[in-house]
């Protein structure tokens, strides 16, 4: 991990549900709760291997209720449906924050794909 993908702020906006990430390296991202939650790197969003992802439905108005650091090297958010599963690195902030349109509209398309819905 490069010292640029560290965090130096990381703040909830619990109006807005958007949790914002500055990093070293000087990019700030705002990450809404629901792309945070739909994009879960736990088991239960991501499956155990390729092609068993599990599109996460109905989430637009999901919360952070807790934000909890996991060593010196990511945090654990416990939603207010009840999952807590998912450890998000420093890395994979990061990422989300670089892809975060790209990624959107893949998760909006297959929202469609499945006639599923956020709400």
């Amino acid at each position: 991990m490069t010292t640029e993908h560290i965090p130096t702020l990381i703040t909830l906006h619990q109006k807005s549900r958007v949790l914002e990430v500055a990093f070293a390296d000087g990019r700030n991202f705002r990450l809404p709760y629901e792309f945070l939650r739909v994009y879960s790197p736990s088991a239960e969003v991501k499956g155990h291997g390729p092609g068993q992802e599990v599109l996460q439905t109905g989430k637009r108005n999901v919360e952070i209720r807790s934000l909890e650091p996991v060593g010196s090297y990511a945090v654990q958010p416990v939603f207010s449906d009840g999952h807590s599963t998912g450890i998000y690195s420093w890395e994979y902030l990061y990422e989300l924050g670089e892809n975060q349109e790209k990624l959107w509209t893949q998760y909006l398309a297959k929202l469609q794909a499945a006639g599923a819905s956020r709400e």
